[in-house]
């Protein structure tokens, strides 16, 4: 019998791309709910499967849910352990892998969403920051073609979701991650032209329009 995988999300999400590209990797057959409002009416079957949190992303397998981005792709790569290992094997290189994915988890989602919803020296602070982590990133990834050296990884698949709102990031908040982050953005170039990731990553000019929606929803001027 098959593997019944669904995944609930919202298509904008950088979280909810992480696990798709996951998913795509791996070749796993699943059915994509992309469309789950997320700000004003939550489905039953989200609150169902994540009563803790109450958000997405959702990964149902065989009718058990699995939370969290992070925890879901570590879960899509110990499930369909023969194809595209994310992790390394060795328990060192596997900690690291696991302690970038921790640093982008922590740091950059935050100050993204300062650069669109914060005005003034907020702004400023948050502009400053978000290049000083952008750096910090680019610098572990070196002269390596992928975070995960030869291969796309475990820190691939966190990191790239982003990449979709670096634009908006900018825009929003008059800057430029290219001048700073050339590598960086090299890489996410690269990234794009996986089958995996060019699949779930929505196109730059649809983010910019959801990000107005939200400023309009949160009374962002």
């Amino acid at each position: 019998m098959a593997d019944e995988v669904i995944l609930m999300s919202f298509w904008p999400s950088m979280f909810g791309m992480r696990t798709v590209f996951a998913l795509e990797e791996k070749g796993v057959k699943y059915e994509y709910r992309g469309e789950e409002d997320v700000i004003n009416n939550k489905s039953p079957l989200l609150l169902e499967m994540n009563p803790i949190h109450k958000k997405i992303s959702v990964l149902i397998h065989n009718g058990k849910p699995v939370c969290e981005s992070i925890i879901q792709i570590q879960y899509i790569d110990e499930v369909w352990s023969d194809k595209n290992p994310f992790l390394p094997t060795d328990p060192y290189q596997r900690s690291q892998a696991l302690f970038w994915a921790d640093f982008i988890e922590k740091k950059l989602f935050l100050c993204g969403r300062k650069t669109w919803a914060t005005k003034g020296e907020e702004l400023e602070a948050a502009k400053k920051e978000l290049i000083e982590i952008l750096k910090t990133l680019q610098s572990e990834l070196g002269d390596k073609p992928y975070f995960g050296g030869d291969t796309f990884g475990f820190v691939d698949i966190v990191l790239v979701g982003f990449y979709s709102w670096f634009p908006a990031y900018q825009k929003f908040g008059n800057f430029s991650i290219e001048s700073e982050c050339s590598k960086l953005m090299t890489w996410g170039k690269k990234c794009m032209q996986r089958d995996s990731v060019a699949k779930a990553l929505p196109d730059y000019d649809k983010v910019f329009g959801y990000v107005l929606q939200l400023k309009k929803v949160y009374g962002i001027e």
